[in-house]
């Protein structure tokens, strides 16, 4: 049985399709990788690209992606409503089928260290990649995104893992990328029908697991609590292994809860959804739908609609894609563009991959 990884880099560019079509042109020049999809956002001017392949194919092709994107995109012009601190903003490895997290933490070492090495790109390690435990958490080590990269990489606490550690013209152009290894996250995002991003803000404090800043007196405007350490003292959310953050996107003309549910054994899409929904209604908000960015696994949505299926006392035994079209009405995940089953769901699209390298 081959040994199977997905890679999911993030680009900070979404806007231009001739940039995008290059870099993916570049993963799409390494046999034995399959290119699964392609998101850009332009409101977020950030692309989200999903591929699969044999582990050192891919290690290839992430590499060769990173190299084009250093060389088409400019930090130091860009600009968007989702957290960046470079051209390659995140690339992680998730083990999908007979490979251990162990291993693939290795292979992701290995393209920090190749990116470091040979692209001059400054590297953090993250999540169960990292060298410290304080570098696992992304949003850490994204901290004041790219406006801060220059201060933050000359520091003994922050200095790259791989790559240079100073600031140069080079570094100021690309940024910092951020390499990772991880469980696979769904990066959900919950339609709102307002525009205001404070109040998709407001939702996304209550049910995300870091929570809110606790505060004196009014829990809006008081000043904010904090511990010995002079960091903020925070009111855990609703959810685990749920991070989240209001956006308006002018696109669709709406606000979302934009979610990445970390590890779906312990909040599966379906409970965010319904956590979501509830929170709205007691702030007098209506949820009109939902959006998935990248791939699923099928589990996740057979898994919500059967639990849709069951609230209305419906029988489970039904085809599968009957249970998938419930998941996509109850969750309204056609409610900005089609859902197509086929293009989204991981599994549908690896029966196709596990024959690349046959082909």
């Amino acid at each position: 049985m081959e040994k199977l990884i997905e890679c999911v880099p993030n680009f900070s560019e979404g806007r231009d399709m001739n940039i995008i079509k290059q870099i993916t042109n570049e993963i799409e020049s390494v046999d034995g990788v399959k290119l699964l999809d392609v998101n850009p956002g332009k409101a977020t001017n950030r692309t989200v690209v999903t591929f699969v392949g044999m582990p050192d194919e891919v290690v290839e092709a992430a590499f060769l992606a990173v190299k084009k994107a250093k060389e088409l995109i400019d930090m130091r012009k860009q600009k968007g409503t989702h957290p960046r601190m470079g051209a390659t903003d995140v690339c992680p490895l998730v083990p999908v089928s007979n490979i251990t997290m162990e291993e693939t933490v290795e292979f992701a070492h290995k393209l920090a260290k190749k990116i470091g090495d040979e692209l001059r790109v400054p590297v953090y390690c993250y999540e169960f990649a990292a060298h410290e435990e304080k570098r696992r958490n992304l949003a850490t080590c994204r901290a004041g995104e790219y406006e801060a990269v220059s201060k933050r990489i000359a520091t003994a606490e922050w200095k790259p893992d791989f790559g240079p550690a100073k600031w140069t013209e080079e570094v100021a152009k690309s940024g910092l990328t951020a390499v990772g290894a991880r469980n696979f996250l769904i990066a959900y995002n919950v339609n709102l029908n307002t525009t205001s991003t404070r109040r998709a803000n407001a939702v996304a404090f209550d049910i995300r697991e870091r929570g809110r800043s606790k505060r004196e007196g009014n829990p809006v405007t008081g000043k904010i609590v904090k511990d010995a350490n002079g960091k903020p003292v925070m009111i855990p959310g609703l959810l685990k292994s749920v991070k989240a953050i209001g956006w308006y996107i002018e696109e669709f003309g709406v606000a979302q809860i934009s979610m990445n549910l970390t590890d779906i054994t312990v909040t599966s899409l379906h409970e965010a959804y319904d956590t979501v929904f509830e929170r709205c209604n007691a702030r007098g908000i209506r949820v009109t739908g939902s959006e998935l960015v990248g791939m699923v696994p099928l589990k996740a949505m057979l898994d919500a609609g059967k639990y849709f299926l069951e609230k209305q006392s419906r029988s489970t035994g039904i085809p599968e894609r009957e249970i998938i079209k419930i998941a996509v009405k109850s969750l309204g995940l056609d409610n900005l563009y089609k859902f197509d089953p086929d293009k989204k769901i991981i599994e549908y699209l690896l029966k196709k991959a596990t024959n690349v390298s046959k082909a």
